[in-house]
């Protein structure tokens, strides 16, 4: 399995045949990056303050809709930590670092950040701006 690419594990039987094997496939999962290594990619990740964690996250899934209408959004997807429920992070991914500083600018983004001291832990905002590789 290569390391770059989230593989599926499908397991199907053949019906009607008493002891057939069981047949393994495995199908890629595509990702917005696997044609365009030329799209600049951004982890994002905050954490929120105590008792805001409800807060935070509705903060965040309004920032959605107005991102998804930008010029340069490919792709703007909101996860939630599994072992840590308070920790958000955006997985995006945008034609162009110009793009990027637009949305950065944008109206909703400048409210959310007026909001941020609010919502987040000490930790605040860690923004990473990446390029896939493999």
């Amino acid at each position: 399995m290569h390391a770059g690419r989230l593989l599926r594990t499908v397991t199907a039987t053949t019906s009607g045949r008493a002891g057939a094997a069981a047949v393994r496939t495995e199908a890629h999962v595509p990702t917005p990056t696997d044609d365009r290594r030329d799209l600049l990619t951004v982890i994002a990740h905050m954490r929120a303050a105590q008792g805001k964690r409800e807060e935070l996250r509705a903060a965040l899934e309004a920032l959605i809709q107005p991102t998804s209408q930008e010029k340069g959004f490919v792709n703007y997807d909101l996860h939630q930590g599994v072992e840590d429920p308070d920790s958000f992070f955006f997985y995006e991914n945008w034609e162009s670092g110009e793009d990027l500083d637009a949305h950065l600018s944008a109206p909703h983004l400048q409210d959310f950040a007026a909001r941020m001291s609010e919502l987040l832990d000490e930790g605040g905002l860690t923004v990473n701006r990446v390029r896939r590789i493999a």
